[in-house]
């Protein structure tokens, strides 16, 4: 039976590791460690190292981390930092226009990502659509919103949950839906506001 490890033995192994880990990321010269090559990185350590240099993916990405290594560990992160700019500020409801005026802003980027091919960049504006709906609909339940508020919230989700599952359609539906008697009787200063 073997004996249970010291706290400076562990230690030791824990630094050890750590020294495996940095050595050979050092060896492998990347500018930034993707999953790829953190995996390719996991796989050389136990080639190496054996037993020694068995790890997991998650640990390895610690250490580099911890040590200055710049990890770009999902596409997400890679399009959020690609745009920035683009992303930011993006969602504004206060009034039924401010939303329109989202929506299509959302559109525009979405439509010239897909034309790209830039498939992270467009899921990062499907996420924001959909906190955009998340937030209209937590306003539109708040009771202590003003009920004119809370109806306009409760249009805006309507309008976020179409884009969403029909961006083709949405505009034509939009300007179909702005004009029906009900939109009118519900939101006359629509009107006065444009």
């Amino acid at each position: 039976m073997s004996e249970p490890l010291n706290a400076n033995e562990h230690t030791h192994k824990e630094h050890s590791k750590k020294e495996l880990i940095l050595a050979a990321a050092r060896e492998i010269k990347t500018a930034s460690w993707t999953p790829a090559e953190i995996d390719q990185l996991r796989r050389r350590l136990m080639a190496l190292h054996g037993e020694a240099g068995k790890t997991s993916s998650e640990y390895i990405a610690d250490v580099l981390q911890a040590a200055g290594f710049k990890l770009q560990l999902n596409m997400q992160e890679e399009a959020e930092d690609q745009y920035e700019e683009e992303f930011e500020d993006l969602l504004h409801f206060k009034s039924l226009q401010d939303a329109e005026v989202t929506l299509m802003r959302l559109d525009e980027l979405m439509r010239r990502f897909r034309t790209h091919g830039e498939r992270a960049a467009v899921e990062r504006v499907l996420n924001i659509a959909r906190l955009g709906k998340r937030r209209v609909e937590m306003i539109a339940r708040n009771k202590k919103v003003d009920a004119q508020k809370r109806a306009e919230k409760d249009e805006m989700s309507d309008w976020f949950r179409i884009w969403l599952e029909t961006p083709d359609a949405f505009f034509d539906w939009l300007d179909v839906r702005k004009q029906s008697a009900e939109f009118q009787k519900k939101f006359p200063q629509w009107e006065s506001e444009e």
